[in-house]
């Protein structure tokens, strides 16, 4: 069964059970500055797991984009990515755990309706239950009802059983996992599917979403109870294609076979081709999303991820500029699920290029940096060098280790590499400290302050347009209880005189005491009135629009999920604290209420 397949399949199966099918959203969170990425299918919908009204109703179902980094370093191995898509379908407070379980089993195993998968190669896991939760019996019957033996039911605990919430505090539940037996011969069951044993692989996890994890770390339970699922297309794909790793499935062979194509070595370097796949696959869904290459946030695992791929092109002897040849064959294999690329795919060619370009000269300064380095110091250049080099030119590891040791001398560098990781480790250390300081609170946990702040943030696009003009789109927000970040599409530094009239603005609306207001409707009718929308956003046909001042009147008129403040007079005092440049034409403004 091929990628589009499965896909249609699974939203089919759950249409016809009352599921409405939402759009991806976007691989950066709109109001969830706890994480750079969409790294789940709950992201998106998490004001909706708390409570919201979804617009397009309480039965969901869709196929995420997702970008995970943590595992950067491992990607060029047979499992770890850094983009893929998981299948979803979500309860918001209507069926349960019966209904869920019952769906799950029909789904895999019919094979008229679903997937076909053989029985007998299934196991579950549930939650064997702690201070916090009790052991999920009630799953367990319910998989036993459906007909799996006891025996390959198997009860683990937080680890790998239990869903939390994204940051600090959210909604949070048991789950019960699903895997599938992919060894020689009958499915061995000890220790279990869970245990590490690669022969089971993980293809679904439904997760039961009974609690909400407080600021405070206790766990109350939730007044609407959720179902949120979630199932890797990939490993999915291999097991319905009959294939050994990812990379031989239709989601990357052709890729792979068009960095083949543009290799010049003459064995395959396995490895270095699936980092290229992965990367720039990864890499064209971020630019189509409004992402370009930085030294900050997602723009910085942009950069990282064209760079490593350009590192990898170089051992395969490729000619540059390549990237943009590799991107034109993933918007061609993916842009009928994901229009986006289409549409997108003459930004993302010159995004890549000027990257691809950028980069080269930087190995080519780095390059001459060394050299001049080894002619100087010879063997007494250390590990920290090294780092120096990384750190300012971006220039790999492996590329110094090339240049500063002889085959003869490999040994010589396992110092060299010791000193350059303790130096990378301590780096680390520094940026995660930085980056836990500065994603401490968020929209996720609704606090008053960042409620008032992201109110603020629909005033400011709106005195944005007023003062710069129409052309003034959003292109990301960052909202903590110490500030707020907005990105928008502008060509220029505001000029002193620009920011005093938006800041003026902006708090004669908070002064007004305006209200807020949140209305459903039509897609097409939002459009009509001409709502706002965040660039790369896709939206359902029914879609929420918030309203700041009568609607016939209103100071602005924005699609979002919410929370809100209920007038602009609850905001407080705007205060406009620092512009500057993310990219070619695009700017950030931070600021803060008082």
């Amino acid at each position: 069964m091929k990628a589009p397949d499965i896909r249609n399949t699974f939203l089919k199966f759950f249409e016809e059970r009352g599921h409405a099918i939402i759009p991806s959203a976007p691989v950066v969170p709109q109001h969830d500055p706890t994480v750079l990425f969409t790294t789940a299918g709950m992201h998106p919908l998490v004001p909706y797991l708390l409570g919201e009204p979804h617009p397009a109703g309480k039965l969901l179902a869709d196929v995420q984009k997702c970008v995970r980094t943590s595992d950067i370093d491992e990607v060029g191995d047979l499992t770890h990515l850094t983009f893929f898509e998981m299948l979803g379908n979500w309860s918001l407070g209507d069926y349960f755990k019966e209904d869920a379980i019952a769906w799950s089993w029909e789904l895999l195993t019919s094979k008229d309706k679903g997937f076909g998968l053989d029985p007998d190669k299934l196991a579950v896991s549930c939650f064997k239950g702690d201070d916090d939760a009790p052991k999920d019996e009630e799953a367990a019957k319910l998989w036993e009802a459906q007909g799996v033996p006891k025996e390959r039911i198997f009860f683990y605990g937080k680890d790998d059983n239990w869903w939390g919430p994204a940051g600090e505090a959210g909604p949070c539940g048991p789950d019960t996992e699903i895997f599938y037996w992919i060894g020689e011969g009958k499915p061995e069951l000890k220790p279990g599917p869970a245990e590490d044993d690669q022969r089971w692989v993980e293809i679904w996890n439904n997760v039961f979403m009974q609690y909400e994890k407080t600021a405070g770390g206790t766990f109350e339970p939730l007044a609407q109870k959720n179902v949120d699922t979630g199932m890797g297309l990939e490993r999915l794909a291999v097991i319905l294609q009959g294939k050994k790793d990812i990379y031989e499935t239709d989601l990357f062979s052709p890729v792979v076979d068009k960095i083949r194509k543009l290799s010049n070595v003459n064995e395959p370097d396995e490895r270095a081709e699936r980092i290229i796949a992965d990367h720039l696959k990864a890499a064209t869904f971020m630019i189509a999303d409004g992402v370009r290459p930085s030294n900050t946030d997602q723009g910085y695992i942009l950069r990282r991820l064209i760079r490593r791929a350009v590192r990898q092109a170089r051992l395969l002897k490729i000619e540059y500029p390549f990237s943009e040849s590799v991107a034109e064959t993933v918007v061609s294999e993916f842009k009928d699920a994901y229009p986006e690329l289409d549409r997108e795919a003459k930004t993302i060619r010159e995004e890549l290029l000027k990257e691809e370009e950028k980069f080269s000269r930087t190995l080519e300064k780095g390059l001459r940096y060394l050299q001049e380095l080894v002619q100087k110091n010879g063997q007494k250049i250390t590990g920290l060098d090294a780092h120096h080099l990384f750190e300012t030119y971006g220039f790999p590891l492996e590329l110094s280790l090339e240049e500063i040791f002889k085959d003869s001398e490999k040994e010589n560098s396992k110092t060299f590499e010791k000193e350059f990781q303790k130096a990378k480790k301590e780096h680390q250390e520094k940026s995660r400290a930085g980056s836990k300081q500065k994603f401490t609170g968020g929209l996720a946990d609704h606090s008053e302050k960042v409620v008032r702040q992201h109110t603020a943030t629909h005033l400011l696009l709106a005195a944005l347009r007023d003062v710069l003009g129409d052309h003034v789109k959003q292109r990301g927000s960052n909202i903590t209880a110490e500030r707020l970040r907005f990105d928008f599409s502008h060509p220029e530094k505001l000029t002193d005189e620009q920011r005093n009239q938006v800041e003026a603005l902006v708090n004669e609306w908070i002064r007004e005491d305006l209200p807020v207001t949140r209305k459903e409707m039509p897609l097409a009718e939002a459009e009509r009135i001409g709502a706002q929308m965040e660039f790369g956003h896709k939206y359902p046909d029914t879609v929420s629009v918030y309203f700041v001042g009568d609607p016939a009147e209103a100071r602005s008129i924005e699609f979002c999920g919410g929370p809100h403040v209920e007038r602009t007079g609850e905001i407080g005092t705007f205060k406009l604290k620092k512009q500057e440049s993310v990219g070619a034409g695009v700017r950030r403004i931070k600021a803060v209420v008082e």
